[in-house]
């Protein structure tokens, strides 16, 4: 009877071990039929390598299968003759061992060999890493700075130069917080969890990319696995790296290296588009900046007006009122000492929306209103006046439009 028993509970215990497995590899399909693989990141039960778009990547994946098969044949050469030896060398079959104590042949054996196995690995090798910190001769030059916890890009040289955005998280938070119901449910079904950003690094196929990285505040890294690209971002520091994407689309990555709580939320999203489409996207990102930059609302401070000033000032006025503001005489009045220059706000602001009819005094109303605020502003500060309303913002502009 006791032997019943517990062959019963032995048989039930295998039974619920049996079920629990079933139902975890029945969870584990649906998970995965729910679940899609990620546009230009990791795919469902991935376990190779990111597919490459890169010449960089492409070595890569080579090398690391080229080592993989080395170190394959060394380990069935190795334990060959380790089982062989203790197989057909056992007491049992009278085997006696050698009595010597050293044998030149094998010291040179064990010396040429390696010597010979690290030429073949290193040539091919020092290749490639000579090859991945090559960054001469790039079409495009971006800095990407790293934050805590999101990414920085100025485009510093080459088409779309200019350009400066930052680039951060976009999933929303009722997709993490798993203390909102049904967080679980919206993040299953959304294929780039994480791995999504409001603001796309984009660059062009076929043109060498130069990637400057630094950091704001801790260490941070710059990785898109498909690019076979990884370099440190360190504060203080400019380090380089490059690569040249083959075909246009999305391509995903991540911060590196471990900085601080948020790190899981620093995704790295680069936007490869043809020639053509890149152009599009540089001229569209240059106007959307500057109309953000030209925001007639934002309030200005003294010091940015004038400098943004000086430089409409000498675009479009110092051919008449010359660069120290004294004029032509009896054809261009001087701006130094000018008493409308010193006068009233909106004095200033209406000759320069309207001109002045019967002299040279032309509209400049087709300049934006930053630039008119900031014009008036310089001039009111420059070639040694002092108003007693120095400073004109964008929207006192703007209103005298209306």
């Amino acid at each position: 009877m006791l032997g019943q028993r517990i062959g019963a509970k032995a048989q039930q215990a295998s039974l619920a071990v049996t079920g629990l497995l079933m139902n975890g590899l029945f969870a584990a399909q649906a998970m995965a039929q729910n679940v899609k693989d990620m546009p230009g990141g990791p795919k469902v039960n991935q376990l190779d390598m990111a597919d490459p778009v890169t010449h960089i990547a492409r070595d890569q994946i080579w090398i690391h299968i080229f080592l993989m098969w080395i170190c394959v044949g060394i380990a069935v050469a190795v334990f060959g003759v380790m089982f062989y030896s203790i197989i057909k060398h056992r007491k049992s079959k009278g085997a006696k061992p050698a009595d010597f104590h050293e044998s030149t042949a094998v010291e040179i054996a064990w010396t040429v060999v390696p010597f010979l196995i690290v030429l073949v690995i290193g040539y091919p090798a020092t290749r490639m890493v000579i090859e991945q910190k090559d960054t001469t001769n790039a079409d495009i030059t971006i800095k990407a700075t790293g934050y805590q916890w999101k990414w920085g890009y100025d485009y510093l040289k080459g088409e779309g130069e200019g350009i400066s955005f930052l680039s951060t998280l976009s999933t929303p938070r009722d997709q993490i917080d798993d203390s909102i119901p049904g967080a679980k449910e919206r993040r299953m079904a959304n294929p780039t969890y994480l791995m999504e950003v409001d603001n796309n690094l984009v660059v062009p196929a076929d043109k060498k990319i130069r990637i400057i990285t630094t950091a704001n505040d801790v260490i941070h890294a710059w990785m898109v696995p498909a690019f076979g690209v990884k370099q440190d971002a360190i504060p203080g520091f400019v380090r380089d790296t490059w690569f040249r994407a083959e075909k246009p689309g999305i391509y995903r990555g991540q911060c590196a290296e471990l900085c601080g709580k948020d790190h899981a939320f620093m995704p790295i999203v680069v936007e490869v588009k043809s020639a053509e489409d890149y152009k599009k996207w540089a001229e569209g990102k240059k106007k959307e900046l500057l109309a953000k930059q030209d925001d007639p609302n934002k309030e200005w401070i003294l010091a940015d007006l004038q400098a943004r000033g000086e430089k409409v000032y000498a675009g479009n006025c110092v051919a008449c009122h010359q660069a120290n503001g004294k004029g032509v005489a009896g054809a261009f009045p001087a701006l130094e000492g000018s008493k409308l220059v010193l006068g009233k706000q909106e004095d200033q602001i209406a000759l320069l929306l309207q001109g002045k009819a019967g002299t040279a005094m032309a509209s400049f109303k087709q300049l934006s209103d930053v630039e008119l605020a900031a014009v008036m502003t310089y001039t009111r500060n420059a070639f040694g006046n002092k108003a007693e309303d120095n400073i004109i913002q964008p929207k006192e502009v703007l209103g005298a439009r209306k």
